[in-house]
């Protein structure tokens, strides 16, 4: 990287209009924990979004930027256009997946019940020239499935292995970035090697779709996702998942929910007068995909649903409600299972910066007493993701993602280990729930790179 870059890239850290306390210390993570959390009580002055912080490009490397660059509506746009000129060599099939958290977005937006926005945004996207549109409710049932075992194998060892617990989830690329970057060693060995829903989806559409559905190389197929949050951006051009041989990555594109619905009112649509289209089934099925949520608050419920699975298969224990304790404040709980006064599992669920701050501090200090965290850096979850609940001032809109999770609520739920479409593609595209393809396409390794060369010396926290 060359030094006229690097002087750029402090200049935009330091001159940051949040409030960071990396640009005012050069004292590394320690000072910054000693600072954020006095007495136990975390500095309010620290106002941050990890997210924020992440996904402005001041610690991006010269090709991230590029990268990033390629995850944008001008991209789509040229694929499109490439498509329209009838050049078959160029020509992509465009797959469109959208995160189950956008959906309520676009609901509220449009004024109308979940399932109908769904049915409004996917007849906007084929107008637009895609060809098939998902949600990813079995990617992310995929990604549960394998966090449940992953955590009974690592319980199961935690007393010859220091690393096993607790285990932290890693459906965030927020907080799995700032993991890599600023924690290293510390964290990354305890985190859950399950790919997130939206890489994992990028293998189903990639892999399954366009090989046995399609029957088509993966470098002939376009897949763009629509997510709530900016960060998902840098998941998808992470290198674990491209493909060299065919130049090709599971993710092509992410747009941000907010991204579709600018581009709907650049190009003035009426959400009337757009037709009511089903979305697709992976598996090529006919009728309608019925909309479905995983248990949880506003995320894809890892939490509930590995504490109710662990709680049968190491216990069993059947739990049928969970009761979340504030620890300290709405973004800072626990689940506790008990019996006859003996705490058997205890879980906790941390969104946000400051939280995050609060948990990492106790890593340091040996203080962790949960066996599994979900983690994710956005305060509220991945609702609101600041792809879709961030005001034209850069604030939240608290009132928008009030409603979004009251749409989110309303959808039904749905467990993964009883969703027949799963058991089917364990068997037909995976050869089974524990064989080497199941392992290469669901799971993949976190790694420190505190070292790396792409993180300027300035942005050690």
């Amino acid at each position: 990287m060359s030094e006229v870059n690097l002087t750029k890239r402090k200049e935009k850290c330091e001159n940051c209009t949040k409030q960071c306390n990396k640009k005012n210390s050069d004292d590394g993570a320690g000072s910054l924990q000693e600072k954020d959390e006095i007495g136990g009580q975390v500095n309010e002055g620290s106002q941050l979004l990890l997210s924020a912080c992440l996904s402005c490009d001041g610690c991006l490397s010269d090709d991230e930027n590029v990268k990033i660059s390629q995850q944008s509506l001008e991209e789509v746009k040229h694929v499109l256009a490439l498509n329209k000129k009838c050049d078959a060599s160029k020509y992509k099939v465009l797959v469109a997946s959208i995160c189950p958290q956008s959906l309520p977005f676009f609901a509220v937006k449009f004024g109308m019940e979940v399932t109908e926005a769904a049915h409004k945004l996917c007849s906007f996207l084929k107008g637009l020239g895609v060809h098939y549109v998902f949600d990813t409710n079995l990617a992310s049932g995929f990604s549960i499935l394998e966090c449940q075992k992953e955590f009974i194998q690592r319980y199961r060892r935690k007393h010859h292995d220091s690393h096993a617990l607790p285990m932290f989830t890693s459906s965030c690329p927020g907080w799995i970035r700032y993991s890599e970057r600023v924690l290293g060693s510390l964290v990354t060995p305890h985190i859950c090697t399950a790919r997130s829903p939206q890489q994992i989806m990028g293998c189903l559409v990639k892999d399954f779709f366009c090989k046995q559905q399609q029957k088509l190389s993966p470098d002939k197929i376009y897949h763009m996702l629509v997510a709530p949050c900016f960060d998902k951006k840098l998941e998808a051009v992470r290198e674990d998942f491209y493909n060299s041989l065919l130049e090709a990555r599971d993710v092509d594109c992410v747009l941000t929910s907010g991204e579709i619905f600018g581009l709907m009112e650049q190009r003035r649509v009426s959400v009337d007068e757009l037709d009511s289209v089903p979305l697709d089934h992976v598996l090529g099925d006919s009728g309608d995909a019925v909309l479905m949520r995983h248990e949880g608050r506003v995320s894809e419920g890892f939490l509930e649903h590995v504490f109710k699975y662990a709680a049968k298969e190491l216990f069993g224990l059947d739990v049928h409600e969970i009761t979340y304790k504030n620890h300290r404040n709405r973004d800072f709980q626990e689940v506790t299972l008990e019996r006859d006064g003996e705490t058997l599992l205890q879980f906790a669920a941390v969104y946000g910066f400051r939280n995050i701050q609060t948990l990492v501090h106790r890593m340091r200090k040996g203080r962790v007493p949960y066996q599994l965290v979900e983690v994710l850096s956005c305060p509220g979850g991945c609702i609101s993701g600041r792809g879709q609940a961030e005001t034209m001032a850069g604030q939240l809109d608290k009132n928008l993602i009030q409603q979004m999770e009251e749409v989110y609520s309303s959808l039904p739920v749905h467990l993964p280990e009883v969703t027949p479409a799963l058991h089917t593609l364990y068997h037909d595209w995976l050869q089974g729930q524990d064989s080497p393809q199941a392992n290469m396409l669901l799971h993949t390794q976190y790694k420190s790179q505190i070292q790396s060369q792409t993180q300027p010396p300035h942005m050690q926290w």
